[in-house]
């Protein structure tokens, strides 16, 4: 029976692992003890993050509105439960895109709901 070696697994399974790690500091990038706990560090971190990014551009949204209503004089939660109540359909993303680059609509949409 012949030999088998199996230097080419070894080599392309380390490569593989280098790959994903490639732009990462210190021995995480070329050693791959390292590398490895690097690897299921980030898809932890990865993973919890993009649940993460939504609640984050949900406060972020919601702050932009509040300070958009700053000059009409009410607060974020009437401003909510009025267009709730009128049935206008607008998620807070387009709400706070309005508030920012579109002020005069933004404007005719606060007097609409008041």
């Amino acid at each position: 029976m012949s030999r088998v070696k199996r230097g080419v697994m070894h080599n392309k399974r380390r490569k593989g692992i280098l790959k994903l790690v490639k732009g990462f500091k210190y021995g995480r990038k070329n050693l791959i003890r390292q590398a490895k706990t690097a690897i299921l560090k980030a898809d932890e971190h990865s993973f919890r993050d993009r649940r993460a990014k939504k609640r984050n551009f949900r406060e972020l949204w919601q702050i932009r509105i509040s300070a958009a209503l700053l000059p009409f004089e009410m607060s974020y939660s009437k401003f909510m439960g009025a267009l709730k109540a009128k049935n206008i359909l607008l998620d807070r993303k387009v709400l706070a895109t309005l508030g920012e680059k579109n002020p005069e609509v933004f404007k005719a949409l606060v007097e609409k709901v008041k």
